[in-house]
């Protein structure tokens, strides 16, 4: 099968969705599968090319038995809305351009949040008269209005429409959680097409580790009990939670929060620390691809942090799965929702409310001080880890590719379901 993948962020971006994308046509390709995949110049999330990169016009690259095809687009840093906007704008044009440049594939797919990634592929796929799939990886634009980035309005409004109008002209789409589906359904999209394939792991990149010696010693983190949060720092993390809870355990000082990462929040959380003289919050900038499991070898718990909002209630953040397969502990506050039942179900950790310093504190300091806890729910996530395998994610998401380019992409969740059952 040619498979035609648009997404703004790609490695070695190191981002969520890079990860999840790249991750999975690794193995499109070692199954034998041709992937073409149409990106821009790593630039996210500071707005500056990674060394080696220019931002040409047109630029191509082999990875792992995956072609990418990188176009030029309007740089800018993971912040504002303005310029933001921009950057979005110009890799619909130019990745739509980049795209219909390749040859002719079975089908054509983009993801989300990057929003008009998705409308780059609806264009690229009626163009070219092949099927489209949409991978629903966040609710847009309903996600920037629950974080404040755009208040409700004509602006909100036609997004909608827009949203809609790609969900209805797909041939499937794969939502990364249950609750994106019911969502859609509920505002009358087909069911049948909509296939849940929950985010994932590749278990052959990371695995239980000891703590890194020299990069410990680097952050100040030798013999201190870290508690890590690895990913972006966005908005939708709300990480100034953290800051309080640190602040109410600062006479602890063998506890150290580590928050390893960028975003639009991070300069901010930096200052604050700063002016509240929290000296046990390490920041780490962030870090490249190869460098991940190091740096989770530094965490003794993994904490996962989501803002208070219903919106997010239907998120599953993809360090879950990272910190299940490193063997650590979780330590979630998010609203309840599918993340929670997930840590909850495994029995992988500890969950408490969103934006809730104290619980967020006692479960720091229970984590802490109770080590028998730890051991049996790092074994728990441990053995969780293959049941949400990067593999077993990208055989799902091929089957909906199948039905789709087979014309039966209204078949796609059955399909899914009965590949589920069969595993």
């Amino acid at each position: 099968m040619k498979i035609l993948f648009l997404t703004e962020n790609f490695p070695p971006e190191t981002n969520a969705a890079a990860t999840r994308v790249y991750e999975r046509a690794v193995y499109w390709a070692k199954w034998g599968h041709e992937v073409t995949v149409v990106t821009c110049a790593p630039n996210f999330p500071h707005g500056k090319l990674f060394d080696g990169y220019r931002n040409r016009w047109y630029q191509t690259e082999e990875m792992d038995g995956i072609r990418v095809v990188r176009v030029k687009t309007y740089i800018a840093a993971n912040r504002g809305v303005t310029r933001r906007t921009f950057d979005f704008l110009s890799f619909l044009v130019t990745g739509t351009i980049g795209a219909l440049a390749q040859q002719r594939p079975d089908i054509v797919t983009a993801t989300s949040p990057q929003f008009f990634s998705a409308v780059a592929g609806w264009l690229v796929g009626a163009l070219r008269r092949v099927p489209f799939v949409f991978e629903l990886g966040d609710l847009w634009p309903v996600s920037i209005e629950a974080v404040g980035a755009m208040k409700r309005g004509i602006a909100i409004r036609s997004l909608e429409k827009l949203e809609l109008f790609l969900y209805r002209q797909s041939a499937s789409i794969i939502a990364l959680t249950k609750s994106f589906k019911t969502n859609l359904v509920s505002r009358g999209i087909d069911p049948g097409k909509i296939a849940v394939v929950i985010n994932g792991v590749d278990t052959s990149r990371y695995s239980p580790q000891t703590r890194d010696p020299e990069l410990a010693e680097k952050w100040g983190l030798t013999g201190k009990f870290v508690i890590g949060y690895v990913g972006t720092h966005g908005m939708a993390h709300a990480l100034g939670n953290v800051l309080d809870a640190a602040e109410k355990l600062r006479d602890r000082d063998n506890i150290r929060f580590l928050l390893a990462g960028a975003g639009a929040e991070r300069d901010h959380l930096i200052a604050e620390a700063k002016r509240r003289n929290l000296t046990n919050i390490v920041f780490m900038p962030s870090q490249p691809k190869s460098a991940m499991p190091a740096v989770w070898s530094l965490c003794d718990v993994a904490l996962v942090h989501l803002k208070n909002s219903s919106v997010f209630a239907g998120v599953i953040p993809s360090k879950i799965f990272e910190a299940m397969a490193m063997g650590l502990p979780i330590l979630l506050a998010a609203p309840a929702g599918e993340a929670s039942a997930i840590v909850a179900g495994e029995n992988a950790g500890l969950v408490v409310a969103a934006e809730d310093a104290d619980a967020l504190a006692e479960a720091a300091l229970k984590f802490a001080t109770d080590s028998e806890l730890r051991a049996r729910l790092a074994a728990a996530a441990l053995a969780a880890a293959p049941r949400h395998s990067r593999e077993a994610q990208a055989r799902k998401v091929l089957t909906v590719y199948e039905q789709a380019a087979g014309g039966e992409g209204n078949h796609a969740a059955r399909a899914v379901d009965t590949l589920s059952a069969a595993q």
